[in-house]
C-alpha cells in the first residue's frame, strides 16, 4: 500500500503510552555542541604553546579513555543511552570549566 508507514516497536509504543524510550537527541546535540567548545578551548590553548601544552594533551588522552571505560562499564551494568550521554556531558562541563579558567 502507498501509504503505509513501517515503525518500529519503540516507536509504536511511545506514541501508544506517550513515553519516549528511544536516543536522547537533545542531549546529544548539547554534548556535540559543548564539546566543540572543549575542543575550542584546547586548541587555544595548544596555539599559545603554554608551558603545560605537554601536561595538557597527555591529560586529555587518559581522560578520553578512563571516560570510555566507565561508559563501557555503564553500558554493561545496564545504563541507558541517556545515563552514558549525561556522564560525558559531565566530563565536558568539568573541562570547560577547568580549560576557561
Amino acid at each position: 500500500m502507498m501509504n503505509e508507514h513501517s515503525f518500529s516497536a519503540l516507536d509504536r509504543h511511545a506514541v501508544l503510552t506517550g513515553a519516549s524510550d528511544s536516543f536522547p537527541w537533545f542531549a546529544g546535540a548539547m554534548l556535540a555542541w559543548e564539546a566543540s567548545e572543549v575542543v575550542r578551548l584546547r586548541m587555544e590553548k595548544f596555539a599559545h604553546v603554554d608551558e603545560d601544552i605537554g601536561q595538557e594533551a597527555c591529560l586529555m588522552v587518559s581522560e578520553k579513555i578512563f571516560a570510555a571505560l566507565e561508559a563501557g562499564a555503564r553500558f554493561f551494568a545496564g545504563a541507558g543511552p541517556a545515563a552514558i550521554i549525561n556522564l560525558y556531558r559531565e566530563r565536558v562541563a568539568a573541562n570547560a570549566k577547568r580549560l576557561s579558567a
